[in-house]
């Protein structure tokens, strides 16, 4: 009996350290399936390598204000009632070529009443000259008094003057009837035509704006990053988007109209302060060709230029950037963790942006899927093609 309790204790002794190593054995393999499903389930994320690559900058420009050194305004120099437009917009005019009619009515009676004057003053005239040359002949024999003599000299200087002063009326009178026709100031095109046929003008009101818009400039503060890579004289492209860049094309083009898709060569003229001076910001002045006559001098909203030389340096992709501030990005490093990295940015061609310090050719920079990155987490690169 006591032979069988023994077997007893050690089968259940067995089967105890049996069942205590296949638990701790489940235990170890729930453990490592675990991890391997972590590892599989890894977070996959797009990266690209850091690479060298040449670019030319892009900037993209909010707002540009175009404007023209050759524009003047067509203004009226009396008042009257604006009979004829004679010159519509966008028409082409030379310097002294007639854009406006103006009617003053109180000329014309002014100028018949001066023309009477003159008459009257003429007759007065003769009249007192042919007195006052009787009397030359008369003082010599004493026939007449010297104040008689006086008098009549007096009268015909009077008469004289008279008649000096209504030829002169006349002649202001000319003046103003010649300046009821408005003329073009300028050699250029009709940009805007202020007033309307049948509308009542006042003397110095401006009619329409003349300029010759063949070459249009605009000014832009560009960051010292940007600037370094420009010099003057260099030639760049100035694109418009669509929707800001929209006009009644109703004139003929030196060149074919593309609308939006139209890309206008814009020169550097000036950099200030010049590059060799340390400067954090730096105004450009750009000198644009507008021979097509698309453009107007005015305000154009979301606008870039993009310079035709480029320069080559250590490049990522635009998508890699993590802020807006373009200050950091997420690098993998070679145990697939994630490190937030603070670099510093310069010039960018809107597809690759260049990296002044922070990285080194060959690391992996994130491209995309950022959302939930943090320093230490475990991620799948997957890495595009350069």
């Amino acid at each position: 009996m006591k032979k069988y309790f023994i077997l007893g204790l050690a089968i259940i002794l067995i089967l105890s350290i049996g069942i205590i190593n296949y638990g701790a054995w489940l235990n170890e393999r729930g453990e490592f399936q675990i991890t391997r499903r972590m590892e599989e389930n890894r977070l996959e994320v797009p990266c690209a390598k850091v690479m060298p690559r040449e670019i030319a900058p892009r900037v993209q420009i909010s707002t540009v204000n175009l404007y023209s050194n050759a524009m003047a305004d067509a203004v009226a120099l009396i008042d009257g009632t604006l009979s004829q437009v004679l010159q519509p917009k966008n028409s082409f005019v030379l310097q002294g070529d007639v854009i406006f009619i103006i009617e003053n009515e109180d000329i014309a009676l002014q100028l018949q009443e001066a023309e009477a004057n003159i008459l009257k003053a003429n007759s007065e005239l003769k009249r007192a000259s042919n007195t006052f040359q009787r009397y030359q002949l008369l003082i010599e024999t004493e026939a007449v008094s010297a104040i008689q003599y006086d008098e009549a000299e007096a009268a015909f200087v009077a008469a004289e003057a008279s008649l000096k002063a209504a030829q002169a009326k006349k002649s202001q009178l000319i003046v103003q009837n010649s300046r009821q026709q408005v003329t073009a100031p300028i050699d250029g095109k009709i940009l805007v035509v202020y007033r309307q046929q049948g509308a009542y003008v006042q003397a110095g009101t401006s009619l329409a704006l003349v300029g010759d818009f063949s070459t249009l400039y605009f000014t832009l503060p560009v960051e010292d990053s940007v600037a370094r890579y420009l010099n003057v004289g260099q030639v760049t492209d100035l694109y418009f988007s669509k929707k800001d860049f929209q006009k009644v094309y109703s004139t003929d083009f030196e060149t074919g109209n593309l609308g939006s898709n139209q890309t206008f060569s814009a020169s550097i003229v000036e950099i200030t302060p010049p590059i060799s001076e340390p400067a954090a910001m730096r105004n450009v002045l750009f000198e644009v060709d507008n021979k097509s006559g698309i453009l107007e001098p005015q305000t154009y909203g979301a606008v870039s230029f993009k310079a035709r030389s480029g320069h080559k340096c250590l490049t990522v992709p635009l998508s890699a950037i993590a802020d807006k501030s373009k200050n950091f990005i997420f690098v993998v490093k070679a145990d697939n963790t994630i490190e937030k990295r603070s670099i510093k940015t310069g010039a960018n061609d809107g597809e690759y942006i260049e990296v002044l310090a922070g990285l080194k050719e060959g690391e992996v920079v994130v491209t995309g899927g950022m959302e939930g990155l943090v320093d230490g987490i475990a991620v799948t690169a997957n890495l595009m093609q350069n």
